[in-house]
């Protein structure tokens, strides 16, 4: 008996709340987006390219939200992220000679002032400070999809007090991503996975085909889904609706059975 086949997608969010402090050279919270680039973006860059050069055939979809886009556009941040790298630089050579007589700790140092030297070097002289183009270049090639999320990734079900804010919500979302990726959005992440039935006419109306949505948007659904979280619905509206795999979910976020409680564990251990 021939098994039927399959199809498992891939959808990653790439979200930070929108931070900027111009009076400030070195404001606590904009290292989130510091860190986001050098832990998170770059390196998905580098591996969608090593994918092309490598010739496999993949497809990804990453949503990139309006508050990101407009930090990553950012020419002021972008300039503080190439200061936050040399100083990471600069300490990480002070590392080198304070551990020389540790081995260990010697080679941590010298891994790190490779990988920030080489961060640096792919922010200024690989992408030019650009990751938006360096995203796009990837759509364009058709091996990722960009989706869009709310305008500042406000809570539907909380927003929808007011209609109004839901479809501002929606339609922020779209205009920035045709202002950064030259075409409409097909897919949008809803902020937080929390849908509304409400919000369909206008997802419809600003061309929207498909959301992400939390499993139990899938699963408490009506008339409740044959195939659960493991296929797509659709809406009365004709919106097509993708639930997050519950047990995927879980071994990322879940503080007793998932990834932080392993990262929880190797501390104590340690």
């Amino acid at each position: 008996m021939q098994e039927k086949k399959g199809y498992v997608s891939f959808v990653l969010h790439a979200h930070l709340p929108f931070i900027h402090h111009p009076e400030s050279n070195d404001y606590l919270e904009e290292s989130w987006l510091y860190e986001a680039i050098s832990e998170t973006y770059l390196p998905l860059l580098t591996n969608f390219q090593k994918l092309v050069d490598e010739g496999v055939d993949f497809r990804i979809t990453m949503s990139m939200t309006p508050p990101l886009l407009s930090m990553l556009d950012n020419k002021l941040l972008q300039k503080k992220y190439i200061n936050y790298l040399k100083k990471l630089i600069e300490l990480s050579k002070k590392e080198i000679k304070r551990t020389a007589g540790d081995e260990r700790l010697n080679k941590l140092s010298y891994y790190y002032l490779d990988r920030y030297s080489n961060d640096l070097h792919l922010f200024k002289e690989v992408y030019n400070c650009n990751l938006i183009e360096a995203f796009k270049h990837f759509q364009d090639i058709g091996v990722l999809e960009i989706i869009t999320c709310g305008a500042t990734h406000g809570y539907f079900p909380i927003l929808y007090v007011n209609e109004k804010t839901v479809k501002a919500q929606i339609a922020v979302g779209v205009q920035t991503y045709e202002r950064y990726f030259g075409r409409k959005p097909r897919g949008i992440w809803l902020p937080e996975c929390g849908y509304v039935p409400e919000a369909d006419k206008y997802l419809k109306e600003f061309g929207i085909d498909y959301i992400i949505t939390e499993s139990h948007g899938i699963l408490y659904a009506n008339p409740t889904p044959i195939y659960g979280t493991f296929a797509p619905i659709v809406s009365p509206e004709g919106v097509i609706a993708f639930g997050r795999d519950i047990e995927s979910s879980r071994q990322v976020w879940s503080s007793i059975n998932g990834y932080p409680r392993r990262l929880q564990l190797s501390r104590i251990l340690s």
